[in-house]
């Protein structure tokens, strides 16, 4: 067993080298073990995405998770969200085999131990030892299965309340599991006049790259919203959890630009004032939430983490610049990008305003995307470590809940390493263009040096 496939809130990496119907085998096998000694459960969910591999990965992990002596219900493909629900409706833990938005060669286990996200940071560290001594528990569960899509589409249509405008959407699947639900939920609200791309199920992904917060991958969606003059366009990553959005104008409007919408519509509407953003997201959202009499929860990214400090902390919205989108204030809240979309949707069915006209009075700032730097798994956080010693030499003031975020009087820089690749992730923001080329200078040479 490669034990880098043990990521900071899931299991994941290539298919057949690293994740394999063995290993699958072992995961279930451990997992069942696991919730039976630990957590006092009988029985578990399970779920699987639509990758090629998925549906053998998913049947040894039944077998292993059977053998273990613990009960399995088996909701068969569905989206993330939908197998985050069969465990809010089972009141248990689960599995959701899934490599979420990497390429279609890779796979995973989204896996939890607790009611509030999926498994991450000391949560995943304990699961790795305790499989890697394989001291499973034997036995001989029960198995069923279960259907969840009428479930969640009733939850859909009591969490969502459109207004009287008709409003025009493009939506883009990326050719992901949410094909399998998104025709269905969107039928629910005749307001909404629906087309569609790249909505067939094929978990090759064959029109492009399934993560919606890369620019690159929403050309295709651009394209159609302009042809068809629509409001708005969201594109969903290949398991569910995510959604980029594209504006009437054909514009990639970046996930911390759009929580600035749903901020202003929520904070007059909720008595917890708090929003929750992770540390790679836009000063412009901290701006508005203060200026709105609001106060920022800065996180660690990571959906896993983001998602248990927005329900522990009961805050009504939270989100991270990936596309993860946390709606706490009404229903159970479970990462649901479908429902997120539908919330975006909602707030234009209630307005004249366009959804670029909806960000005006936004300070201004000029931002790098994402920026990923090749680095080994063995030693990219000694390089954050090195670029924290940097900064501390210089005097810099920076914050160090995940990697170092740099603040200055009218920029900031962000070094952090990737929890799911072998890279460093690098994000620059300034008032300027020239301070902005200054910072991005600065960091990136000092990071490419101590790779070297």
């Amino acid at each position: 067993m490669n034990e880098s496939i043990f990521k900071a809130y899931d299991i994941r990496g290539r298919y057949p080298e690293e994740i394999n119907e063995k290993l699958a085998y072992t995961i279930g096998k451990s997992y069942g073990s696991y919730l039976k000694k630990y957590y006092e459960k009988n029985k578990c969910v399970i779920g699987r995405d639509n990758r090629l591999s998925s549906l053998n990965i998913a049947a040894a992990l039944k077998s292993g998770l059977l053998d273990s002596g613990i009960n399995v219900i088996d909701y068969g493909e569905i989206t993330t969200p939908m197998h985050y629900y069969t465990r809010y409706l089972n009141n248990t833990y689960g599995i959701m085999v899934t490599a979420s938005h990497n390429p279609k060669d890779d796979n995973g286990f989204k896996f939890s131990f607790d009611p509030l996200a999926n498994a991450r940071g000391k949560m995943i560290e304990d699961f790795k030892e305790f499989t890697l001594k394989e001291e499973f528990l034997d036995g001989n569960g029960l198995y069923e299965q279960r259907k969840i899509k009428e479930e969640y589409l009733t939850y859909l249509k009591e969490n969502i309340f459109m207004g009287s405008k008709k409003v025009k959407v493009v939506f883009d699947p990326g050719n992901g599991v949410t094909t399998t639900i998104i025709k269905s939920a969107v039928e629910l609200f005749p307001n909404i006049e629906a087309y569609y791309i790249c909505d067939e199920n094929d978990g090759t992904f064959p029109n492009h790259h399934p993560d919606p917060a890369v620019e690159e991958n929403m050309s295709m969606l651009k394209q159609k919203v302009l042809e068809v003059h629509a409001d708005i366009g969201i594109a969903f990553d290949g398991d569910g959890d995510r959604l980029g959005i594209i504006d009437e104008q054909g514009k990639f409007v970046m996930a911390d630009q759009y929580l600035i919408i749903a901020v202003r519509d929520l904070i007059n509407k909720v008595k917890n004032k708090t929003f929750l953003c992770d540390v790679k997201c836009s000063k412009s959202l901290i701006d508005e939430i203060e200026k709105l009499g609001g106060n920022v929860f800065m996180s660690r990214t990571g959906t896993s983490f983001t998602e248990a400090n927005t329900k522990e902390n009961n805050i009504p919205l939270g989100g991270e610049l990936s596309g993860h989108i946390f709606f706490n204030d009404r229903g159970p809240e479970i990462c649901s990008a479908i429902y997120a979309g539908l919330r975006f949707i909602e707030i234009l069915s209630k307005t004249e305003k366009t959804f670029s006209e909806l960000l005006e009075g936004v300070t201004p700032y000029i931002s790098t995307p994402e920026i990923k730097i090749s680095c080994p798994n063995e030693v990219k956080f000694s390089i954050v470590d090195k670029v924290k010693n940097y900064v501390k030499e210089k005097n810099y003031s920076f914050i160090d809940i995940d990697g170092v975020r740099v603040n200055f009087p009218n920029s900031w820089v962000l070094v952090r390493a990737s929890n799911t690749g072998p890279n460093l992730t690098l994000r620059f923001e300034a008032t300027t263009k020239e301070e902005l080329e200054e910072k991005q200078k600065e960091f990136t040479e000092l990071v490419n040096t101590l790779i070297k």
